[in-house]
């Protein structure tokens, strides 16, 4: 099969034939049809988060976003078969730990990542390790590229919602308009809150406002805190991070009212190495919450299908553009510089 590997960190990566993958008795092999470009394989191609135990091994294929359909399952696969029409979260869950039989498969005590700990969907196939409990079977009304669309950024998104606790009418900002930041702003809007988005970016900031956010503020010509109290009348009920920069961060817990709640959702950069500081008295004073979100848990994609075939969510609207498998080191290098917009998705592989 055509795959893109990474070979060495920050260098171009090695486009061409590789042995395609083989599946164990629990797996199942996808033929990829479309596979998004997600600022995650950059921290992947820039050798981040080691800290965390997220650097890959190189070589590697990465890529955890994808839409295809199964091509070859193993012989001890039940619910799925050839023909059969997937994606799949980019955390694989075990299936047998606590957090798996809870329905916090994003918690998994053994949890995977397409990628990072094998290899990922850059390529014309790629296998899924325990399908029957990582498979997710696509409906009808949703086609590869959404679901590539959903594969990471915007089921991340739209996790991080729920884990806002945000109310219809609340103020919810969102720092960050990436693509995590739009997915959770088309959410948030669809749910009846009231989004205030921040980014350096006036264009980002101006597709913010088409996926519904009320304001929006450009961190570099104001002071980000003292216009989300000004916008708010006191502060946003609850804010998410998108980004995992320190300043961001600051601002987004430092921008709530009394007893708001900060979502934390982006991994920190090579500067912050994981540790950030917090102004700890203020949220003790506040009655401030901090709550991390990972990704979107297998038992919460029904409800996320379920609005996107109903056309209440639409993932498709933030993939600004589809590309090829040659293009994928030029997207990353752009990523340095934060000159994507939205979602790029590989769509040709020859």
């Amino acid at each position: 099969m055509r795959a893109a590997q990474i070979i060495e960190h920050r260098k171009p990566l090695r486009i061409g034939e590789v042995p395609d993958p083989i599946p164990g008795p629990k797996d199942v092999i996808v033929r990829v049809e479309a596979s998004g470009i997600c600022r995650s394989d950059w921290h992947a191609w820039m050798g981040d988060w080691a800290w965390i135990g997220l650097s890959p091994q190189l070589p590697i294929i990465p890529g955890h976003e994808f839409g295809g359909v199964v091509e070859v399952v193993g012989a001890e696969v039940r619910n799925f078969r050839p023909g059969d029409r997937v994606t799949s979260p980019f955390h694989e869950g075990c299936a047998h730990c606590t957090n798996c039989l809870s329905g916090h498969s994003n918690r998994c005590d053994n949890l995977q990542i397409f990628g990072f700990g094998h290899d990922g969907a850059y390529a014309e196939f790629v296998r899924v390790p325990n399908a029957d409990f990582n498979l997710i079977r696509l409906p009808e009304e949703v086609d590869s590229l959404t679901a590539a669309a959903i594969g990471c950024r915007y089921m991340t998104g739209y996790h991080g919602v729920l884990r806002s606790n945000i109310q219809p009418g609340n103020w919810l900002t969102i720092h960050g308009a990436g693509g995590v930041g739009l997915s959770a702003i088309q959410v948030a809007n669809t749910i009846g809150a009231m989004v205030i988005a921040v980014d350096v970016d006036d264009v980002k900031l101006e597709k913010a406002r088409e996926e519904g956010a009320v304001a929006v503020i450009n961190a570099r010509k104001e002071n980000v805190v003292e216009a989300i109290r000004e916008i708010t009348k006191g502060g946003a009920h609850a804010s998410i991070e998108a980004l995992g920069i320190r300043e961001t961060i600051m601002n987004s817990v430092l921008g709530l009212r009394r007893g708001g709640r900060h979502v934390q959702i982006g991994l920190t950069t090579n500067e912050e190495g994981g540790i950030v500081g917090l102004p700890i008295d203020a949220i003790t004073a506040m009655e401030l919450e901090v709550a991390g979100s990972l990704g979107n848990p297998h038992a919460a994609y029904d409800g996320l299908l379920t609005m996107i075939a109903q056309g209440k969510l639409n993932p498709k609207s933030l993939v600004s553009r589809t590309v090829k498998l040659n293009d994928v080191t030029d997207i990353l290098t752009d990523m340095t510089s934060f000159k994507t917009l939205g979602f790029n998705v590989i769509t040709q592989f020859r």
